[in-house]
């Protein structure tokens, strides 16, 4: 079931929730059918509105249908939990003796969503775009699924290889749940929350605190699953290194990172761009683990310039 309406924009804007190999998707399409689609695909914990609504207007209307949708076990798509108890220390432990992880799922059932909602909406090739975790999603897809990328954007990811840098000392110790405010009530859930984008932020294009504030509030109201977020993260560390798959990209890729970035180094998207032939590797000065409002023009350009030369 889908709804169609307007919503500050000029373009069409159709919600659903698809049924996937069993589990519900949430999804939120812009755009004309008849253009060519582009999946955005969000990062760990992260609703489908952490993508700028700039953003996306942007890319509309540069001439694609975008669709962005709320991953599994996050916002307004299914719980999945299989009973697998997410125990982070002890699971990256085992990744660097890479040893065997047992979780409730990895970021390959992720892929296999991200096929699923395109055989859902009738699209049988798309460009793939993923930001942190979902460029890992992106990357995965575009290796497993060539056939049904037309390009392929990668924005402060990774490869997962386990002799990668790890996030800051400090920002590692808040995931972990230390120096953090505990509590699940809206007004400690924020307060945590913005302490933690202020620290992964960009440097040079700071986003005023009122407006993270704002977001992380209307996110919070939206969906708050903070046990998601560690099946999630439990996810990430259970599929390890996938270095060896990327050779099988075959579209024009484009691999774009902060310099700046705390949480996934800059040697992540490195190594992506090192791994998949032929892409080409844009490192943004002062650029965090955020979208900044500064940068969106820039971000609007590297996206669709690498799609317009993948369309068939």
């Amino acid at each position: 079931m889908s709804t169609q309406s307007k919503f500050n924009t000029h373009h069409p804007i159709k919600r659903g929730d698809a049924n996937v190999h069993g589990i519900t998707l949430h999804y939120q399409e812009e755009g004309y059918s008849g253009d060519p689609a582009m999946i955005l695909i969000m990062g760990l914990g992260s609703q489908l509105t952490l993508w700028p609504q700039q953003l996306v207007d942007n890319l509309v209307n540069e001439g694609f249908r975008v669709i962005r949708f709320d991953n599994r076990d996050i916002g307004l798509s299914s719980v999945v939990n299989n009973g697998v108890q997410a125990d982070l220390p002890n699971a990256m432990l085992r990744s660097r003796l890479r040893l065997p992880i047992t979780s409730n799922y990895t970021l390959y059932d992720m892929v296999s969503d991200t096929a699923g909602l395109l055989d859902a909406l009738g699209i049988e090739q798309a460009h793939i775009v993923g930001a942190s975790m979902g460029g890992m999603i992106a990357q995965l897809f575009s290796a497993l699924y060539s056939h049904r990328t037309l390009s392929l954007t990668s924005i402060m990811s990774t490869t997962n290889e386990p002799g990668l840098p790890l996030p800051r000392w400090d920002i590692l110790m808040n995931l972990a749940g230390y120096g953090v405010k505990k509590g699940h009530d809206k007004a400690t859930a924020v307060q945590r929350s913005l302490q933690f984008w202020k620290k992964i932020s960009s440097p040079k294009y700071p986003t005023p605190e009122h407006e993270l504030q704002q977001r992380i509030a209307s996110d919070y109201d939206r969906s708050y699953r903070p046990a998601s977020y560690l099946r999630q993260s439990h996810a990430i560390i259970a599929t390890g290194g996938f270095k060896r798959l990327l050779s099988r990209i075959n579209c024009p890729t484009q691999i774009i990172h902060g310099t700046d970035d705390p949480l996934v180094h800059k040697k992540g998207g490195i190594a992506s761009a090192k791994s998949i032939p032929g892409a080409k590797l844009e490192l943004i000065k002062g650029m965090g683990h955020d979208f900044p409002q500064q940068l969106l023009p820039k971000l609007t350009e590297l996206i669709a310039f690498n799609a317009l030369t993948g369309n068939k």
